[in-house]
């Protein structure tokens, strides 16, 4: 886009053809309004809500599998990434279209019962139910941007990447493939209609823990990033290792997206505008995704900083029930710096936070 005039035309039109595709200006909240929403000067402080969603189906309603925010300061220099905890217990708030009640009940579920409306599946719905449940949890009243990604399609966008490098930074074992890539077969006494723990049998995909970036091929990296599962044997995992694990792959990609070897590669970004196309979903508050583009060109993506807010379970005897942050002062105290932004300092106060991830 840069090299010529002429390069510079014919490269907006090629990205306005993709970027078109994946536009949705009604994700975000803007009170009802029924106009397009104001074009707004892409300044920071900025709030990015990030939510992946895996259904099987179109018919099936979608559950927030990956909630994770996205602060960037006001200088714009770096993004610091924080997520919630699929199974959060919170309050989720009434949703007169879905009609749903105001209930307690876990975050993930937030989405699924605000996009079936009518008896029919409203995922922009269902994202207006959980970006107002994200807001009462961190207080931060509206978003700038959001972007909904359906994992079943994304992929095609690491294929096009050819990839990505991430550093291991613990021993696992995938629950779901074998080391070729496919899929595991299941145990002959849990068939697909049952609810079984762990289901699969034979052979495991296995990552080994490094100190270096390793080059992961597609399947790896989203089978990698997919794992919560303790396996005998080896380290216990939780879905806090899961969070920290897909903060690490968002930073990833955008290292490699952001690469020498992709921007002036016209051919591999056409692949990648196509594959988004297929599996990502944009609302950039009145600006498009060229906008934000030029607007977060000079954020530094190795300073970009993933952060793990402290939790627990919630137990009633024996029972698990759902995921508290624990201390909720120090999550708290975190939330008010977003907002405040001063969330750098409030790390410097608290390293505990910070993901040491490369």
């Amino acid at each position: 886009m840069v090299t010529s005039g002429a390069t510079l035309v014919t490269g907006k039109a090629l990205v306005a053809k993709y970027t078109g595709g994946i536009t949705n200006e009604d994700l975000l909240d803007t009170g009802g309004a029924q106009t397009a929403p104001t074009k707004k000067d892409l300044k920071g402080p900025l709030n990015i809500l990030l939510v992946g969603i895996d259904p099987r189906k179109e018919t099936t309603p979608p559950l927030s599998d990956s909630i994770i925010i996205a602060h960037i300061p006001a200088d714009m220099s770096t993004a610091y990434l924080f997520s919630m905890p699929r199974d959060l217990y919170v309050e989720i708030p009434a949703d007169a279209k879905s009609n749903t009640r105001a209930r307690r009940a876990k975050i993930n579920s937030a989405m699924a019962d605000g996009s079936q409306v009518n008896g029919k599946i409203d995922v922009t719905n269902g994202f207006k139910v959980l970006s107002k449940t994200v807001s009462g949890v961190t207080g931060i009243k509206e978003f700038d941007a959001a972007a909904i990604i359906n994992f079943g399609g994304f992929k095609d966008i690491v294929e096009a990447l050819g990839g990505v490098s991430m550093v291991i930074d613990m021993d696992v074992k995938s629950e779901h493939l074998t080391p070729e890539g496919k899929q595991r077969p299941r145990l002959p006494n849990c068939p697909v209609t049952s609810k079984c723990e762990h289901p699969y049998t034979g052979p495991q995909a296995y990552y080994k823990k490094s100190t270096k970036p390793v080059r992961l091929q597609p399947w790896q990296a989203l089978d990698y990033v997919r794992q919560r599962y303790e396996f005998k044997g080896g380290p216990t995992m939780t879905d806090y290792d899961r969070q920290r694990h897909q903060q690490q792959f968002i930073k990833a990609m955008a290292k490699e997206a952001m690469s020498k070897d992709i921007v002036t590669d016209v051919g591999k970004m056409t692949k990648i505008l196509d594959a988004a196309g297929k599996s990502l979903t944009f609302d950039g508050g009145g600006n498009g995704p060229i906008e934000w583009a030029l607007a977060l060109k000079d954020l530094n993506v190795d300073d970009m900083v993933t952060v793990k807010l402290p939790g627990g379970g919630i137990y009633e005897g024996p029972d698990y029930i759902a995921e508290e942050f624990r201390p909720a002062l120090v999550a708290n105290e975190f939330f008010q710096a977003v907002k405040e932004d001063r969330v750098a300092p409030f790390l410097l106060d608290h390293p505990q936070l910070v993901n040491m991830d490369s």
